[in-house]
């Protein structure tokens, strides 16, 4: 008991902290979103999106081995064989660097071909296209490389690096918004090439900090061709899983340019900002938790294993829900109060891809405990072929005539097959109880739905549309969602849990009052 109660601490404790982080940032970025989509207008913005986003589909590669390298750090940490960890380390190394050449090379001969063939850009702004794209390829290699040490800082749960270092980010972001007003130069290449350096800057700090914190990342060169073809392995099904995201998130964003132009990826892109936005919460938090699901998973604690995906499902659901149920009802009068331009169909997007956001973050700690066992060929293979369908069949739905939206509405059904999908193969992998998982959280997540959104919908249709309703409008909706989720959404053991941890705080609080 003492150390699952030290696990739920350090749990605590870094979820905390990477939350006084996520809410730092996600203010600065919502105002710099607002700054610079006024500074560049909305057909620089969709050209920074799209131009930025071919790169992106490529960092499919990266995506899978950074699973790989997070849970084969995790793994040696939580068996504690600090030599094979040292060769983890220094492995995962050598192949984030041959990503990153192939990624060079690949951007640089497929990507550009693509750039200037496929996309719809303006001829005048297709100069700046080129250098965003290209400030793109040199970011995307830097963040790369920074992937090891990301990873060992995680597997360590030294949550504390990323709330200290984003300070230094957040305020060289406010310093590239403020130089953006006083450039002569073209807008939308200096920004890029300023948010190039800042992403340079940020990797060396994040090296420098592991150099000195942890020996494992003293890297000097070393080859395990055994550990490199078994970490290849393991991230080659990942691979398909990865390809799959990129290639229905970048797919639609493309399929969006080539049907209606740039103005609609501007949409897309002020949705994506406030989904970032809101899927900090949840990521936030399985990032505190995911660590000990692997380590669990280590030394064959089951039972705790469980009751952490659980959890993490389930507070997943009740935290999203809760701050995107008012934003999803008054999407529009959020939107014009943030922003002095919303793009046409920015409101349906929101709202379709905060519902996405929601289904996928739930998913989020299935495939961390899919990973943990290392078997991960079957999942990633049926979950990726699932999702694969969104583009082909968003392409039919345009062809017939559909409107922008209708994408997203196709991503939103997918999304809950997939989820079902999940569930019953990760079922039979860690002989995990269905029964269980939808009692314990499916069944309370939907109680707490019906229970809690009435009231605000009703309000909503009933109430006059002005600035001070609405805001009283989205109190009710926090109120009512927070209500039920404490009174049917937790279990007895949870809420006597969160009963002392706010007795811990507030009394934390007022001894620093009376210092």
């Amino acid at each position: 008991m003492t150390d699952i109660s030290a696990n739920n601490t350090r749990i605590a404790k870094n979820t905390l902290l990477l939350y006084f982080r996520m809410l730092f940032m996600m203010i600065v970025s919502l105002y710099t979103s607002r700054v610079v989509l006024n500074a560049l207008g909305v057909e620089d913005f969709g050209i920074y999106n799209i131009a930025g986003g071919i790169i992106t589909m490529f960092s499919f590669l990266n995506s899978a081995m950074s699973s790989s390298t997070q849970r084969y750090i995790t793994f040696e940490l939580g068996k504690e064989d600090h030599r094979q960890l040292h060769k983890v380390f220094r492995t995962s190394v050598n192949i984030h660097l041959l990503i990153a050449l192939f990624i060079l090379i690949l951007g640089e001969t497929v990507g550009l071909w693509f750039l200037y063939e496929k996309m719809i850009i303006p001829p005048a702004r297709m100069y700046a296209a080129f250098w965003v794209y290209q400030f793109s390829v040199i970011n995307m290699m830097v963040m790369i490389i920074s992937v090891p040490y990301n990873a060992t800082i995680i597997a360590h749960e030294k949550m504390s690096a990323f709330a200290y270092i984003s300070l230094a980010e957040v305020l060289l972001k406010l310093g590239i918004v403020y130089l953006l007003y006083l450039t002569q130069y073209d807008k939308l290449i200096f920004y890029t090439a300023l948010l190039c350096g800042m992403q340079l800057l940020i990797c060396i700090i994040y090296n420098c900090y592991c150099r000195h914190h942890f020996e494992e990342t003293c890297y000097d060169w070393i080859w395990d061709s055994k550990l490199f073809k078994e970490m290849i392995g393991f991230a080659g099904w990942n691979l398909w899983g990865g390809c799959a995201f990129i290639f229905f998130t970048q797919g639609l964003n493309i399929l969006l340019n080539m049907f209606f132009g740039p103005v609609v990826n501007a949409a897309r892109g002020v949705a994506v900002q406030v989904q970032g936005a809101v899927v900090q919460f949840s990521t936030n938090f399985q990032t505190a938790l995911n660590p000990q699901i692997t380590k669990s998973y280590a030394i064959g604690d089951f039972i705790y294993m469980h009751n952490l995906i659980f959890r993490s499902s389930k507070f997943t659901f009740l935290l999203l829900a809760t701050i995107s149920f008012p934003l999803i009802l008054e999407t529009d009068m959020i939107l014009r109060v943030w922003l002095k331009i919303v793009p046409d169909y920015t409101v349906a997007f929101v709202r379709l891809m905060l519902g996405i956001t929601i289904i996928d973050a739930m998913a989020g700690s299935l495939m961390v405990a899919a990973q943990a066992t290392g078997r991960i060929r079957f999942y990633q293979s049926m979950v990726g072929g699932v999702l694969l369908f969104i583009v082909p069949i968003s392409y039919i739905v345009l062809r017939l005539g559909a409107a922008p939206w209708s994408v997203f509405v196709v991503h939103f059904c997918i999304c809950i097959f997939a989820f079902i999908i999940r569930l019953l193969i990760i079922r039979s992998m860690i002989h995990l109880s269905l029964y269980r998982y939808f009692h314990q959280v499916v069944l309370r997540c939907l109680w707490v739905l019906l229970l809690a959104t009435p009231l605000p919908i009703v309000l909503f249709y009933v109430l006059p549309n002005t600035f001070v309703v609405n805001i009283f409008i989205c109190v009710i909706c926090v109120f009512m969602m927070l209500l039920f989720s404490y009174f049917v959404g937790l279990t007895v053991n949870e809420k006597v849990y969160f009963e002392k941890k706010v007795i811990f705080l507030k009394n934390r609080f007022k001894e620093f009052r009376n210092i």
